[in-house]
């Protein structure tokens, strides 16, 4: 049969077409042997190993016998199932369980996570208070892993609740534990009650062991875990050290309290007549998903010579001075307002800030008001030596152009200007450092209100303006990166804070005596921008007070300095000053003294060199 060409061009297009399909439909093929292939193996590996199930219960049955074997005379109490008991007050919700007879989780009902979801300062297993027994001869048992039998719980007259848990082998020997709640209260008593405790701890000594894991509350942990601190109070002395990678601390003298402090809130384990000594050690988890600040684990030495009961007490609750000022047992000191070189401000914020804050609080409802009255009222308090520093730096801007004359007349000769430089200050009654010491007076005021709102928990989860929470950095915009030095998001008030820190030194720019100085030309800007990095992550409410604070210093030196001081005036007053004779200060004499001692070696150089 003969075949003409649009037959031809037919038959061959059919190949392609078919070969085409052909390739395709063998690509889905192995496509789809390899998704089979793949569910499979996903299936087979999901499914566990024979080995590894008959491995975890070989495991769990070598566990179960060792603990019925080292429970001994209390081995009944591994047969009891376990039962959680809720108790609750005003601010506290505790869930007990009866295994170990402690408390399983915290949860504080008056606060909130940053999420907004119940904030549980205690949960999971990790969370372990417990100590060995002697359960039988030559057997020992931790109390952490035999079943207690719970109580009723018992509503006291005071109002506070108790429940109790406890465990009593055949021979008569009892373990209890006892909690009680008071109303309206974060502090739990907690006491172990032994009858024949003599029978039941080696050497009248209790090893007790404390573990707590501190989870993730605020949307920063990376600067919560900055001001996540271990505290204690050891020889009757308040301490704490920085949480950094991981560390340990051994106490050799008598300890009041342990406590793992986060960056608003505290778990503490205190002993109301001491522990003989203490061990605590804290890592941080490798696990950053697991969202765990940290692991601390103690061992607190308990004397029971004598004793059939110890008192102990825990505390699960916020970091507020007002709150843990209460119980008497120095736990205010846990709230950072003042540490290092400025320990001292913590006094100012204690017993200055903090009332006049607390008092605004409590009669204006939003809190970014309140920090800009509470600045107000420190420029008020501040205002006599800030006047003096204005009117220094007048005094200085009126004597500018006779500093001019005095450069273009020395030139290089740094010695000759310096000195006549002196004389004129001297001749017009000025200071040198006249604007400097209510600069540095005005340092312990910085330093208060730094570590004052980085401390304060009212502050927590105030918004204002932009800002969703005035104790967190704000945020605009989140940037898809992070700038080493400044972070991954930016700040308005950081923005707000820079730029009127900057106009203040533009401002201040003009009272210059020595311009031609690149060093110090320039200073004035470099600090502004220094701030940009270091106030981008620190809380709203500090960089919303520095704004405020630099508006309002901003506005007074324009004011003072163009409508309160009279540079005529200070002129004429300068030119009867001139008039007197100088009565110099022993500062001045002796930085005098200096420059004629230096001008003489000057002139000696010259005169040998000619």
């Amino acid at each position: 049969m003969g075949m003409d060409r649009n037959t031809v061009i037919g038959f061959v297009l059919i190949g392609l077409l078919m070969m085409g399909m052909f390739y395709f439909n063998s690509r889905g093929s192995k496509a789809l042997e390899a998704e089979q292939k793949r569910i499979a193996d996903s299936i087979e590996r999901a499914k566990p190993k024979v080995d590894t199930i008959l491995a975890r219960l070989d495991s769990l049955k070598l566990d179960s016998a060792k603990r019925i074997e080292s429970a001994a005379e209390f081995k009944q109490a591994l047969n009891t199932p376990e039962q959680l008991t809720i108790v609750e007050n005003e601010v506290l919700k505790i869930s007990f369980t009866n295994r170990g007879g402690q408390p399983k989780s915290v949860e504080l009902k008056k606060f909130k996570t940053f999420d907004a979801k119940p904030l549980i300062l205690q949960s999971g297993d990790f969370n372990k208070i417990s100590y060995k027994i002697n359960s039988g001869v030559n057997k020992t048992a931790e109390t952490a892993d035999l079943n207690f039998t719970a109580a009723a719980k018992v509503d006291n007259a005071d109002k506070s609740q108790t429940i109790s848990f406890s465990i009593k082998d055949s021979l008569g020997k009892e373990v209890i534990h006892q909690y009680t709640i008071h109303p309206d209260s974060y502090l739990v008593d907690f006491a172990i009650i032994m009858n024949g405790a003599d029978k039941l701890v080696n050497q009248n000594t209790i090893n007790l062991l404390w573990q707590t894991q501190t989870p993730q509350v605020e949307k920063d942990i990376k600067y919560e875990k900055q001001q996540t601190h271990i505290c204690y109070v050891d020889d009757s002395k308040y301490d704490f050290s920085m949480l950094g990678n991981g560390d340990e601390k051994k106490f050799d003298k008598a300890v009041d309290w342990l406590a793992v402090k986060q960056q608003f809130f505290i778990t503490t384990l205190a002993a109301k007549n001491k522990f003989q000594s203490a061990q605590i050690k804290w890592t941080i988890p490798a696990d950053t998903a697991k969202h765990i600040l940290t692991e601390a684990v103690a061992y607190c030495r308990i004397d029971m010579a004598g004793k059939s009961q110890v008192p102990l007490q825990l505390y699960y609750g916020p970091s507020d001075y007002n709150v843990l000022k209460t119980y008497n047992n120095q736990m205010e000191n846990i709230v950072p307002y003042g540490s290092g070189v400025f320990a001292f401000v913590k006094y100012i914020n204690r017993h200055l800030l903090l009332p006049v804050f607390d008092f605004l609080r409590q009669n204006v409802a939003s809190l970014g008001i309140v920090i800009l009255l509470l600045t107000l009222f420190i420029r008020l308090l501040t205002s006599p030596i800030l006047y003096k520093s204005y009117v220094s730096g007048a005094k200085m801007k009126a004597l500018k152009p006779e500093i001019d004359k005095l450069k273009a007349k020395f030139g290089e000769d740094k010695q000759g200007f310096g000195m006549e430089q002196m004389k004129l200050w001297k001749s017009a009654g000025v200071s040198p450092l006249g604007g400097c010491l209510p600069a540095l007076l005005q340092i312990p005021i910085f330093m208060s209100l730094y570590y004052f709102f980085q401390s304060n928990i009212s502050l927590r989860g105030q918004n204002f303006l932009w800002a969703k929470d005035l104790a967190a950095h704000d945020s605009i915009y989140n940037l898809p990166f992070s700038i080493p030095f400044y972070g991954d998001h930016v700040s308005l008030f950081t923005l707000t804070a820079v730029v009127t820190s900057l106009l203040i030194s533009i401002y201040s720019m003009s009272s210059m005596q020595d311009d031609s100085n690149p060093v110090m030309k320039y200073m004035p800007y470099i600090f502004p921008v220094l701030l940009l990095g270091v106030f981008n992550n620190l809380p709203a409410a500090l960089t919303w007070y520095y704004t405020v604070s630099n508006t309002i210093t901003l506005i007074l030196q324009i004011v003072i300095q163009k409508y309160i001081i009279d540079h005529d005036k200070i002129l004429a007053q300068i030119e009867e000053n001139r008039k007197k004779p100088v009565k110099q200060s022993k500062l001045q004499e002796k930085i005098q003294a200096m420059q004629e001692a230096n001008q003489k070696v000057q002139d000696l150089k010259k005169r040998n060199q000619n």
